[in-house]
């Protein structure tokens, strides 16, 4: 498959194409926000689309063309105002949805966020960032796309073990970012986490076991 990694640029984004490269099998496309974060990707001989989630359906489409799935990945982090949370996480996401479908692109896997789809689990003074992530997911749920919504707990950047937990409603934990981007990449093509979304934390079970186990 050729994957367009949106927010490609961020710690999970580069820890993802480097997987898809090594691993021989698929090849990856990184769609990011500025001309300069392009030289990053090219030394790796990866294509580039300099596209921002805040440009038309029109322009992610065409980032899109050539492509058999989408990972988003991306975020207006954690610096920015609730605008932009609203900009880039509800409608950025809800965007690369239309233009996924707008191009006939099926595969779909969406990064979200630990409990967003739980109200009462929203920590507070995030809480309009766990509304965008919310809503974006029920969006992908509701589209016609073969989707996959994993919702890592606290990240870290430590290195991963390899080894993980997964289910629909897990308690407070965390993640290396190194593992999220192993478990989006094995999820790419385990027709068990199609339709799917989980909570995912650090736990004992390597992460193909994980996945087929869900």
């Amino acid at each position: 498959m050729k994957i367009l990694v949106v927010g490609a640029n961020g710690q999970i984004g580069k820890r993802l194409v480097q997987l898809i490269i090594e691993s021989n099998k698929h090849t990856a496309k990184a769609m990011i926000r500025k001309e300069e974060q392009a030289k990053f990707f090219q030394e790796l001989g990866v294509e580039t689309a300099v596209v921002s989630l805040e440009d038309s359906v029109e322009k992610i489409a065409d980032a899109a063309k050539g492509c058999d799935a989408i990972v988003f990945t991306a975020g207006s982090g954690g610096h920015t105002g609730y605008d932009k949370t609203l900009l880039v996480d509800l409608d950025g996401a809800v965007k690369t949805i239309e233009a996924a479908e707008k191009v006939g692109i099926k595969r779909f896997v969406m990064v979200s966020s630990f409990q967003a789809h739980n109200r009462e689990n929203w920590q507070e003074s995030i809480k309009p960032y766990y509304v965008a992530k919310h809503y974006a997911d029920r969006m992908l749920e509701q589209s016609e796309l073969t989707y996959t919504i994993i919702r890592p707990g606290w990240l870290k950047n430590e290195p991963g073990t390899g080894k993980i937990i997964v289910a629909e409603n897990l308690k407070e934990g965390s993640i290396p970012r190194e593992d999220v981007a192993r478990t989006i990449f094995a999820a790419l093509d385990e027709e068990n986490t199609f339709y799917r979304s989980f909570d995912l934390m650090s736990g004992d079970i390597p992460i193909s076991d994980a996945l087929k186990n869900l």
